[in-house]
């Protein structure tokens, strides 16, 4: 072995502690390429949706790999956890869709809005606020806001592939399963499913990468090549409008941002944890690292020009490969890095395309229903409301305040208002304040 090859190994068992977490460099590159495979797909679902808001996709495209390498690293290096990073699903659709779209606001007040609940959460985490946060917030509408989101992709996922259409006299109803592009979604979906049950790696890519195959061949589309240099950046970096964000007030998207993120990287966290055996009586050691690499991500990403950037569950799969240690997300980090040159791939990548992977994501968010107390109509159904608000209203914001405000109502009116802590009671307030004098927008 040459000296060089010598003083890499040391460094990487010293600064990652592999031997004491009974794992080797060999082992965790594996698993941070097993990883990759599983959350890649966000390098073309991310530029499609945040595209749909009028965002440059071809600068999006580079945020999304920056943003998800930059944010792998810090998680890797600092905190060393087996954990990668990259723009959320859900937070980006509530970005687009909402923020965007429903509420007429400017890609760059809601980048700013992003840095500025990236801010926040710094905040959070390096005052040791979390657990205070999250534990004042019922499980019931903890669970339910992951469930809503859920509901909210899977309808976008299913107008995307062309399944459901709007209709005057119904609202909604079934679009033209005859059309290519949504024959071609059904097609990704049922292979994205049988192949990810089969625990096949790269399910979700492999089902969108089939799709725009099949696309070419059915659908009219276009190759446009595979490799090219990096596009420019320019187009979204530093656009974010901070002091517009601040402007527009902070209830609608600054804490329904806030909270997510909290929710989100918090339980996907803790999840990937406890399936590495890195849990230390319940507890993570390093969770107040952890969570700093995910705010400091959140605040890159911002820049950059990409939505929140946060932990991603698909992380177990990397530890299910055998990762325990930051090298599984530094490997991450460097896939996506290369993932740079692959722009001409993501371009020609067309939304019922990526429609079949969130639908998937859309369902796996469905599965925690079971958790909720069904028995207990005031925990299940504020839970509820949380959850089918979010579609219906198509606003994640009035799902979220639909929810505090009706747990707190219901625990009040049934004489339960000792059982509710103040947290619930302080952002309850504050919704039903914008909802009574500053309207529903």
């Amino acid at each position: 072995m040459q000296p060089h090859q010598e003083t890499i190994l040391s460094f990487l068992e010293n600064h990652f502690k592999l031997k004491e977490h009974g794992t080797d460099v060999r082992t965790e590159l594996l698993a941070g390429l097993t990883t990759f495979l599983t959350m890649a797909y966000i390098i073309f679902v991310n530029p499609s949706i945040l595209g749909s808001a009028g965002m440059p996709t071809d600068a999006v495209f580079v945020a999304t790999c920056l943003a998800a390498a930059i944010g792998s690293l810090i998680m890797g290096l600092y905190a060393n956890y087996p954990i990668a990073l990259a723009p959320g699903m859900g937070l980006n659709a509530y970005f687009a869709f909402i923020v965007v779209k429903q509420m007429g606001l400017s890609w760059e007040v809601a980048l700013g809005a992003v840095f500025i609940s990236g801010c926040l959460f710094l905040l959070v985490s390096l005052f040791r606020l979390r657990e205070m946060i999250i534990n004042g917030i019922p499980a019931s509408i903890r669970i339910a806001i992951a469930v809503g989101i859920g509901l909210f992709l899977g309808l976008i996922a299913l107008h995307n592939a062309g399944i459901v259409v709007a209709n005057k006299d119904t609202m909604v109803t079934m679009g033209d399963l005859h059309s290519a592009p949504a024959l071609l979604a059904i097609i990704g979906f049922f292979a994205i499913v049988a192949l990810d049950k089969l625990k096949v790696k790269g399910a979700i890519l492999i089902g969108i990468m089939l799709v725009t195959v099949l696309s070419f061949f059915f659908a009219g589309n276009k190759f446009g090549g595979l490799l090219s240099a990096p596009p420019s950046l320019a187009p979204t970096l530093f656009k974010l409008d901070i002091m517009g964000a601040l402007s527009v007030g902070i209830l609608n998207v600054v804490l329904v941002f806030f909270l997510v993120e909290l929710f989100d990287a918090t339980g996907t966290l803790m999840g990937v944890a406890s399936r590495a055996g890195l849990l230390v009586d319940g507890k993570m050691a390093r969770m107040n690292k952890a969570l700093m690499a995910d705010s400091c991500a959140i605040v890159a990403g911002a820049a950059l020009g990409t939505s929140s950037t946060t932990a991603y569950i698909e992380s177990a799969a990397g530890v299910q490969a055998g990762g325990r240690t930051g090298l599984t997300a530094v490997a991450v980090a460097l896939l996506f890095l290369g993932c740079l040159f692959l722009s001409p791939l993501a371009a020609v990548v067309p939304a019922y395309a990526t429609a079949p992977a969130l639908l998937y994501v859309a369902c796996l968010m469905l599965r925690e229903l079971g958790e909720i107390d069904w028995n207990d109509t005031t925990e299940s159904i504020p839970a509820a409301i949380t959850a089918l608000a979010m579609p219906f209203t198509y606003s994640i914001a009035t799902g979220v305040a639909f929810g505090f405000i009706s747990y707190a109502v219901l625990k009040l009116l049934t004489g339960r208002a000792r059982d509710v802590k103040a947290a619930v009671w302080v952002i309850a307030a504050l919704f039903l304040f914008k909802f009574i004098y500053l309207g529903a927008g």
